[in-house]
């Protein structure tokens, strides 16, 4: 996608890794019809062995782009998504021990039990997250419809592993902080325009703030934009903080991935901050 930086993901993640010296880095994610296992644990496992206990292999079950894209990507132009349980059960392998291995072994990757996460944005995910006992990511960011029900499944669905005895739930979400609820919403109008973009089929990347969306949308456009980012929090400190304690009763979510679609590169920064400043009020 030409707006988003998701072209050679562990290329960035290793240059994350080398420019910081202590937080984790991870994958949101790999694709894996897209991929090769082999191919992801070499990849992953190399970083690994370079950044040691500081990557994290996020998974996902789409293509992740358009069907001609996915083709092109595709390993022998082959649907491999439904194969999506045996792939992952196969990266496990890979990363585990020596007892585990068969003929073809993933160097430097044996052994360093990379942490992997399943990532979701319908329920499909859900079950094969908790039948393997591994953490789950819900993409709330961009389709929060099944959030609740995906969540349900994969809590019910849990199988203890010897990665998780509990279930742990991230989710990932839009979150706009600002001085006051007003600019806050002014300047989401960058995240729905986005949003917007994807229901018309464009791609103009990231679009300053407007006055009034109603001028540029349909109400058809509008309803299905709206449709994406309803979880999407928006406000000023005390809003907020009024949102994410009632997003987490409804969710009790272990990690919240926060994502912030906001234009002014210094106005994105402040959201980060008055975001941290709420949470550690919290």
């Amino acid at each position: 996608m030409s707006h988003l930086v998701s072209s050679a993901t562990q290329v960035l993640i290793g240059h994350t890794l080398s420019h910081t010296q202590k937080i984790r880095v991870g994958s949101g994610g790999v694709m894996l019809p897209n991929h090769s296992p082999l191919q992801v644990a070499e990849q992953y496992g190399t970083l690994a062995t370079l950044y040691p206990n500081r990557v994290d292999l996020g998974l996902g079950r789409a293509p992740g782009t358009d069907q001609m894209t996915a083709m092109a990507l595709r390993r022998g132009h082959r649907d491999v998504s439904m194969h999506f349980a045996d792939d992952v059960i196969e990266l496990q392998r890979y990363f585990g021990d020596e007892t585990q291995q068969g003929y073809v072994k993933a160097y430097p990757a044996l052994g360093l039990n990379v942490p992997l996460y399943i990532l979701g944005s319908s329920t499909e995910s859900a079950y094969l997250a908790g039948r393997l006992g591994l953490p789950y990511a819900f993409a709330a960011h961009f389709a929060p419809r099944m959030l609740e029900m995906a969540v349900e499944i994969y809590r019910q669905e849990f199988k203890p592993s010897a990665v998780l005895d509990t279930p742990y739930v991230i989710v990932c979400n839009n979150v706009v902080a600002a001085d006051s609820d007003d600019e806050a919403h002014f300047l989401a109008t960058t995240q729905q325009q986005l949003f917007w973009d994807l229901v018309r089929g464009e791609s103009r990347g990231m679009q300053p703030p407007v006055p009034d969306m109603d001028v540029l949308w349909s109400p058809q456009e509008k309803l299905a934009a709206q449709s994406m980012m309803s979880a999407s929090l928006i406000g000023d400190s005390g809003s907020l903080k009024t949102q994410l304690l009632d997003f987490q009763k409804q969710i009790a979510a272990d990690e919240i991935m926060v994502i912030n679609y906001v234009f002014d590169e210094t106005k994105q920064f402040h959201s980060y901050s008055l975001l941290k400043q709420i949470i550690e009020t919290i």
